[in-house]
């Protein structure tokens, strides 16, 4: 294993209420700090949602209400998860699309603006189907030739994205070895926000990825449509997009 490290990777895991990274919340985090020197630290929380467990949810990965009615909030969590997490880049499996963005998420409700800028993202699953399309348990056992016990537990899962991604290291000698080039094979370097509603073109110039201004600046629009800014900002879009947005306004209020 050769994974280039200049300062810690926090691989992690989510257990969640469901797959909406605006309403739903974390009822179970799993987090394995790989120091530069190799050094591991693992940490595992189970959260009180505040909110109910869906039956479909709990099939899934076996938590239920009375699980976590005695665990903290993600809140009265947050300031110690955030310490944890201080100067690290991020792996994950699927983290990109939702277990990040709903980290995110959750520390904005907590009344924290966590720190994205000048992190790293390192999304197993993305590696996985550019080299070998299919689904973490199959990764486990393609690149690790193990079948994952307790699939679906935050801190199993943790662990077997860690393995992967080392055993990809291994495998693929076109595979960058340090984090900026598997955070850029992660296909993260051309969101603008963590949803992906905003990207970057070939300019490197912040445009929407959706709706009727797909493809447009930005910029652009805000002074073309000032109603645009409004709209979304009511919308039931995630609080770091509408952060992301509220930045671009700023910037452009200051020119």
């Amino acid at each position: 294993m050769n994974v280039q490290l200049t300062r810690p990777l926090v691989v992690f895991d989510l257990e969640t209420t469901g797959i909406n990274t605006q309403k739903d919340r974390i009822i179970e985090i799993s987090m394995l700090k790989v120091f530069p020197n190799g050094d591991e630290e693992l940490r595992t929380y189970r959260v009180n949602p505040t909110i109910p467990i869906p039956k479909d949810s709990s099939a899934i990965h076996g938590i239920f209400d009375q699980d976590v009615a005695d665990k903290p909030t993600f809140k009265q969590l947050a300031k110690e998860i955030e310490h944890f997490l201080e100067l690290c880049d991020f792996a994950g499996f699927n983290s990109n699309k939702f277990d990040f963005p709903l980290l995110v998420e959750e520390f904005y409700r907590a009344e924290i603006d966590f720190e994205i800028d000048n992190r790293k993202f390192i999304d197993v699953q993305r590696i996985f189907h550019t080299m070998e399309p299919r689904n973490l348990s199959a990764a486990y056992k393609f690149y690790c030739d193990r079948n994952l016990e307790n699939a679906h537990s935050a801190e199993a899962d943790t662990i077997a994205t860690w393995n992967i991604l080392k055993a990809q290291i291994d495998r693929y000698d076109s595979l960058p070895k340090d984090v900026k080039g598997l955070h850029e094979h992660s296909g993260q370097s051309r969101n603008v926000d963590l949803a992906g509603r905003f990207v970057y073109d070939n300019n490197k110039v912040p445009v929407f990825n959706f709706g009727k201004h797909r493809g447009k600046p930005i910029e652009w629009v805000l002074e073309k449509e000032p109603s645009y800014y409004k709209w979304m900002m009511d919308g039931d879009f995630p609080l770091q997009t509408k952060r992301v947005l509220t930045k671009i306004r700023l910037n452009l209020m200051n020119k």
